[in-house]
C-alpha cells in the first residue's frame, strides 16, 4: 500500500482500526481515572489524526502511532503534574514506595493487572512509557524509535522494573 496516496482521513481510519485497542490500553496505563482516560484517549485520537498531515511513511505505521500516542500521553501527564502534586518515583525508589493498595484508597479490583497498573502509575513518565510499550509487545528497537532511548537503556529499565515487580508481588503473597 502506497502511504503517499492515502489521505489524512484514510491514514487515521486505518491506524484507528488497527491500533484502537492498544491506544485504549495505553490511555489506561497513563491515567487511572476513567473520565480522564476517555479524555486522554480522545486527545490521542485527535493528535493522531492531525499527525497524518505530515506522515510520509519514513517509519512504520505502528511506530508512528505509538510515538504520537506516547508523546500525547506524556504531555497529558506533564500538564497533570503541574496541576497536582506528584507521587512518582524512580525505579530505584519504587522498591521502598508505599503499596498503592494501602494508601487508603479503595481498590475495587485486586487482580494482578490492577496491581501491576497501580505500580506502573507510580513510575515517572519515561519509565512508565517503556513499561507500557514492553507490555504492549514492542521490542527494544521499536521502543527506542519511539522514546529516543538506546536498546540497552530500554533493556536495563525493563529488567529493573521486572525485578521490582517480582519483589513487590512476592512480598504481597507472603503471609
Amino acid at each position: 500500500m502506497d502511504v503517499h496516496r492515502l489521505t489524512q482521513d484514510e491514514h487515521y481510519a486505518r491506524a484507528a482500526a488497527e491500533f484502537g485497542p492498544a491506544l485504549a490500553r495505553l490511555a489506561r496505563g497513563y491515567e487511572r481515572n476513567a473520565d480522564r482516560q476517555r479524555d486522554l484517549l480522545q486527545d490521542i485520537h485527535f493528535a493522531l489524526w492531525r499527525s497524518f498531515e505530515t506522515y510520509q511513511g519514513l517509519s512504520s505505521l505502528r511506530t508512528w502511532v505509538y510515538r504520537v500516542a506516547h508523546n500525547t500521553a506524556a504531555t497529558h501527564v506533564i500538564k497533570d503534574r503541574r496541576a497536582r502534586s506528584s507521587h512518582w518515583v524512580d525505579l530505584d525508589q519504587a522498591v521502598n514506595a508505599p503499596d498503592p493498595t494501602t494508601l487508603g484508597e479503595t481498590h475495587a479490583q485486586t487482580d494482578t493487572l490492577a496491581r501491576l497498573l497501580d505500580l506502573i502509575h507510580q513510575l515517572r513518565p519515561p519509565d512508565r512509557q517503556v513499561m507500557l510499550l514492553y507490555l504492549d509487545g514492542l521490542d527494544a528497537k521499536e521502543t527506542g524509535e519511539i522514546t529516543g532511548l538506546s536498546p540497552g537503556a530500554i533493556a536495563t529499565r525493563i529488567h529493573r522494573a521486572k525485578t521490582l515487580l517480582a519483589r513487590r508481588f512476592n512480598a504481597d503473597e507472603q503471609p
